[in-house]
């Protein structure tokens, strides 16, 4: 495993603890030397630790526009991406955008970020 798979999964540990601004800092460290497609997916996850940040301080507008702008990243990975369940962490995304823009209810709490298997893909 490299610093940065670790740090990843240290970023992870810290989002499912609600600790979104650990979490975004650890991730964005990680991205400032990420390329490629690898980019693109540590700066949505990035923006669904900041959105939820900003949620968790009662800023719903700011959670709910970096929200979209995280999930519109996720759009183009595969199901399993990094070793994490995207497509859970899209489903979640979408509940919560929804809820953010007043057409559905607020979920229990905010996401968790699974670990992917084998059968996951």
């Amino acid at each position: 495993m490299s610093v940065a798979d670790g740090a990843f999964l240290r970023g992870i540990e810290e989002f499912n603890r609600t600790e979104f601004f650990a979490a975004h800092e650890t991730w964005e460290a990680i991205w400032l030397g990420a390329s490629g497609g690898d980019k693109d997916f540590l700066q949505a996850t990035i923006q669904f630790a900041a959105a939820f940040h900003h949620w968790k301080n009662g800023n719903p507008r700011g959670a709910l526009a970096l929200l979209r702008r995280g999930q519109e990243k996720l759009a183009g990975f595969p199901c399993s991406y990094r070793g994490i369940r995207v497509d859970l962490l899209r489903e979640q995304g979408g509940a919560w955008i929804d809820a953010l823009a007043g057409n559905a209810a607020a979920p229990d709490g905010p996401p968790k970020i699974e670990l992917a298997n084998a059968s996951t893909g």
